[in-house]
């Protein structure tokens, strides 16, 4: 009786021990929005995969190496905890994508709109049918956004120079809950590019652009 009762431990110290040495942490995907309206949606190419690699690295993050592409008034905008929206142009939200995006980030979800310079006329009316109640606010320079893993005491950092004015870090705040946080005047995106993208741009401006983006990744997933 002994011998089995040791047999049977052994076993199941065998199937257990065999299940967490075949146990792998999920992976979860950054997703970038497609929307409508005929703006460039899929600008900054190399952007995403390139911050994901980055976050992987020093955030410890676990991160699918591919970004996804999800449509603003599809159901699987739920799936990602992080979206991204950028572009030059024009872009519409119809009413159901307004309400899907408005659940998506009620409902727990994160977007970050990144200006690639020229969406700024667009996409604050957009937003404005997200959320009609509330306005971007500009984040104070201190806000704990800024002090993650790297610090940026100064905010937002410039990274690609169009016409000389100051970067914005703005918010919409939902119930004390940052759900969008919109890079106006930044171009944090062209930063993330593979390098040699952008002439005239530094390796140490791509390295900040990097850190901040990991930053907003960590704040997003923690806050």
């Amino acid at each position: 009786m002994k011998y089995l009762k040791s047999l049977f431990l052994l076993l199941v110290l065998f199937l257990l021990t065999g299940m967490f040495f075949s146990f792998q942490v999920p992976t979860y995907k950054i997703a970038k929005m497609k929307y409508n309206g005929g703006g460039d949606w899929y600008a900054n190419r190399t952007a995403l995969p390139n911050l994901i690699s980055f976050c992987n690295k020093n955030l410890g993050t676990n991160f699918d190496t591919e970004e996804a592409i999800v449509e603003a008034g599809s159901i699987d905008l739920f799936n990602y905890p992080f979206v991204y929206l950028t572009g030059h142009g024009n872009i519409v939200f119809s009413d159901q994508e307004a309400l899907n995006i408005r659940k998506y980030l009620t409902g727990g979800g994160f977007l970050h709109i990144d200006d690639n310079y020229g969406l700024d006329q667009f996409i604050r009316p957009q937003m404005k049918k997200v959320f009609p109640e509330l306005d971007f606010v500009e984040l104070p320079s201190n806000h704990l956004l800024y002090n993650q893993k790297f610090k940026f005491p100064a905010g937002l950092p410039k990274i690609h120079e169009h016409d000389g004015k100051r970067p914005q870090g703005l918010a919409i705040i939902f119930k004390g809950r940052i759900v969008c946080y919109y890079t106006f005047e930044c171009d944090l995106g062209n930063g993330w590019e593979d390098a040699g993208t952008y002439a005239g741009d530094s390796e140490d401006s791509r390295q900040k652009a990097l850190k901040m983006g990991s930053n907003l990744v960590q704040y997003a997933l923690t806050q």
